[in-house]
C-alpha cells in the first residue's frame, strides 16, 4: 500500500512554495518529529548546577504538577463518565427501541450497525453488550445475529477517543497525530469488520469455536466481576446522576413482538425515567434532588461533561507540554519507541499488546484509556507505530472484562451469554492475527490512520464530519435501507466495487504509473469535488468557525485517497 502524499513541512507557512515545487521537495516526517515543546531548553540550570533550594524547589513543582496530571486525569475519566450517562439519558430509549426491531437482525450487516449505533448513543460498549446478552439470554436474539451486533459495539466504542483528540485541534501538528492516534482503533475494527463479517455469516467460524470452548460450563460457579475503576470515580459521579440501565434492557425485552411482549411491561419501560429513583432523600444525587426530566437532565449533562472533558483535556495537555521538556522528553520518546534489545526487537509491539490488555482490564474500559493516551499521541510522545499495539491490545482487554462480567451472570442461559462474550473476545484476536504479525498488513491500518490525519490537519472540519458521518449517517442509512433487503445488497456491492477500484488504481498510480492509460494516471480528468476537499472548504469552515482553516494554512488540496506525487488523489 503507498504512502500518502506528504505534506508541506510545517515551518513552510512564512513562504508557501508553488505546487511543483511543493511536490518535489522531501518533507520532514511529522509523524516522527519531536513537538515544538519538547525541543525547549530543560528548567534553567542543569540539575547538578543547582543549589540545594533549587532542587528542593524542583522537586516540589515537580510534584505538583504531577498532581495536577493525576487530578485532571480523574476528573477526564469521570467527564466520561458523565458523557455516557449524557447520551443515555438522551438516546437510551430510542436504543431500546432499536434493539426491540428483532426481524431485521438477522441480516449480518444490519446487526452490525445498529451495535454502532446503539454503542454510540449510550457511549458505552459494556452497556450495549450487556443489552445485547440480555436479549440473548431472553430468547429474543439468537446467538448469531448477537455476535454480527457485538462487532457493531467494537466499532462504536472507538467514537469516544476520535473525540477526545478534537481537543488538541488548535495547534496543527498535534491534531494531525492525535487524530491518526485516534483513528488507528477505527481503521483497524472497520478492516477486521470487513473480513470476519461475511466469513461469519456464510462459515460461523466464531461461533462454532467459542461454541466449543464453552461447552461443558457450569450454570452453577459464579466469577466476581472487577470493579477497580468504577471504586475510584463512583464517590464522584454517584453522586451527580446515577443511570438504570435496565431501562433499555426492558424496551427490548418487552416491546418486541414475540412471546415476551408484553404491552403493560413495555408501557411502563417507556414512560419510566433512565434515572434511578433516590430511595433516601438524603443521599439522592444531584440531579435526582432537581426533579428534571430526561431530556432536560441529559441536555444539562451533556452540556456539563463536554466542558469539563475540554477543561481536563487542555489543563492535561498544557502539564504534560510544561512536564515533558528537554531530556525528559527525549528520555520518555526513546524509551516508549525504541524496540527491545537484538534479537528481541520483534518482541517490542507484542509487549505493548500486553501492556494495552493490562491497562485495558485495570481501568476496565477500552474508551478510557486509548482516549487517555490520545493526548500523548498529538504531543509526539507516543508514535503511531506504538499506538497501535497498545490499541490492539486495550480491544482484548475490553473483552476480557466483558468475558469476566459473563462469568459472574447467573440463569439458565448463562453458558450462552458466556459465548457471546467469548466470541466478541476471538473476533479481536484473529484480528490481531491478520493485521500484526506481518508487518505490510501491519501497516495497513496506519496507513489509513495517517491519510485521515493528514487531512484533518488541512481541513479540521473534516474531523467533526468523520464523526457524523462514520458513527451516525452510514448506520442509519443502512438500517433504513434494511427495509429493502435487495436495495441493501445493491448498494453494498456498489460501493465495494467502487472502494476495490479506487484503490487499485491508486496503488496503480503510485507503484506502476506506466501500467495505466494516460488519462487515468492521474485523477484530473474529473472534476474538483471529486477529488479534493478544497471547494468544501468554504461552506464547512463557515459552518464550523472553529474549525476555518487560517490564510497562512492554505496549500494544495488534499488527495482524499493514495496517489503519486504527480497525480491528485481520487
Amino acid at each position: 500500500m503507498s504512502q500518502p502524499v506528504p505534506l508541506r513541512n510545517e515551518s513552510d507557512d512564512e513562504a508557501p512554495s508553488s505546487s511543483m515545487e511543493h511536490l518535489a521537495v522531501k518533507e520532514v516526517d511529522v509523524w516522527n518529529v519531536v513537538n515544538d515543546v519538547l525541543d525547549e531548553e530543560n528548567f534553567g540550570k542543569p540539575w547538578n548546577e543547582k543549589t540545594t533550594k533549587g532542587k528542593v524547589l524542583r522537586i516540589l513543582w515537580l510534584i505538583f504538577k504531577l498532581i495536577v496530571v493525576l487530578a485532571s486525569l480523574y476528573f477526564f475519566i469521570c467527564s466520561l463518565s458523565f458523557l455516557s450517562s449524557a447520551f443515555q439519558l438522551l438516546g437510551g430509549k430510542s436504543a431500546g427501541e432499536v434493539f426491540a426491531r428483532s426481524k431485521i437482525l438477522n441480516n449480518p450487516i444490519i446487526g452490525l450497525m445498529i451495535g454502532v449505533l446503539v454503542t454510540v448513543l449510550v457511549q458505552s460498549s459494556s452497556t450495549s453488550t450487556s443489552i445485547i446478552v440480555a436479549m440473548v439470554s431472553a430468547n429474543i436474539v439468537q446467538l448469531r445475529p448477537a455476535i454480527s451486533m457485538v462487532m457493531g459495539a467494537n466499532i462504536g466504542t472507538t467514537v469516544t477517543n476520535t473525540i477526545v483528540s478534537l481537543g488538541q485541534s488548535m495547534d496543527r501538528k498535534m491534531f494531525r497525530r492525535a487524530f491518526a492516534g485516534a483513528t488507528v482503533h477505527d481503521c483497524f475494527n472497520w478492516l477486521c469488520v470487513v473480513i470476519f463479517l461475511p466469513l461469519e455469516a456464510a462459515f460461523h467460524p466464531l461461533e462454532r469455536i467459542s461454541g466449543a470452548l464453552t461447552k461443558g460450563i457450569s450454570d452453577d460457579d459464579k466469577v466476581s466481576k472487577l470493579d477497580f475503576l468504577k471504586v475510584i470515580t463512583n464517590p464522584l459521579t454517584k453522586t451527580v446522576i446515577s443511570i438504570e440501565k435496565s431501562t433499555i434492557q426492558n424496551i427490548a425485552k418487552y416491546c418486541t413482538a414475540g412471546e415476551h411482549y408484553n404491552e403493560f411491561e413495555c408501557g411502563i419501560a417507556r414512560n419510566s425515567s433512565m434515572m434511578k429513583k433516590c430511595k433516601d432523600e438524603a443521599k439522592c444525587f444531584l440531579f435526582g434532588k432537581a426533579g428534571l426530566n430526561d431530556t432536560t437532565t441529559g441536555i444539562i449533562l451533556l452540556i456539563l461533561s463536554l466542558l469539563l472533558l475540554c477543561a481536563c483535556l487542555a489543563l492535561l495537555v498544557k502539564t504534560l507540554q510544561s512536564l515533558l521538556m528537554g531530556r525528559m522528553a527525549q528520555t520518555l520518546k526513546k524509551h516508549i519507541n525504541t524496540d527491545l534489545p537484538h534479537p528481541f526487537g520483534w518482541l517490542t509491539g507484542y509487549l505493548f499488546i500486553v501492556v494495552g490488555t493490562g491497562m485495558t482490564i485495570l481501568v476496565q474500559s477500552s474508551s478510557v484509556f486509548t482516549s487517555a493516551i490520545t493526548p500523548l499521541v498529538g504531543l509526539g510522545v507516543i508514535s503511531i507505530d506504538r499506538m497501535y499495539p497498545l490499541t490492539l491490545g486495550s480491544n482484548i482487554g475490553t473483552t476480557a472484562t466483558a468475558v469476566l462480567a459473563s462469568l459472574a451472570a447467573t440463569g439458565d442461559k448463562r453458558s450462552v451469554t458466556i459465548q457471546v462474550a467469548i466470541s466478541h473476545l476471538l473476533f479481536n484476536v484473529f484480528g490481531i492475527l491478520v493485521f500484526y504479525p506481518v508487518p505490510f498488513m501491519r501497516q495497513i491500518p496506519i496507513g489509513v490512520a495517517k491519510i485521515l490525519g493528514n487531512t484533518t490537519a488541512d481541513y479540521r472540519w473534516f474531523a467533526v464530519l468523520y464523526l457524523i458521518m462514520v458513527f451516525m449517517i452510514m448506520p442509519l442509512f443502512f438500517i433504513v435501507l434494511s427495509f429493502n433487503v435487495v436495495l441493501l445488497y445493491i448498494v453494498i456491492s456498489i460501493i465495494l466495487i467502487l472502494i476495490i477500484t479506487i484503490t487499485t488504481i491508486n496503488l496503480l498510480q503510485s507503484k506502476y504509473p506506466e501500467k495505466l492509460p494516460a488519462k487515468l494516471q492521474t485523477w484530473d480528468f474529473l472534476p474538483l469535488p471529486l477529488h479534493s476537499l478544497e471547494p468544501y472548504d468554504s461552506v464547512f469552515s463557515k459552518l464550523l468557525i472553529c474549525c476555518r482553516k487560517k490564510e497562512e494554512d492554505q496549500i494544495k488540496p488534499i488527495e482524499m485517497t493514495l496517489a503519486p506525487k504527480e497525480s491528485h488523489g481520487a
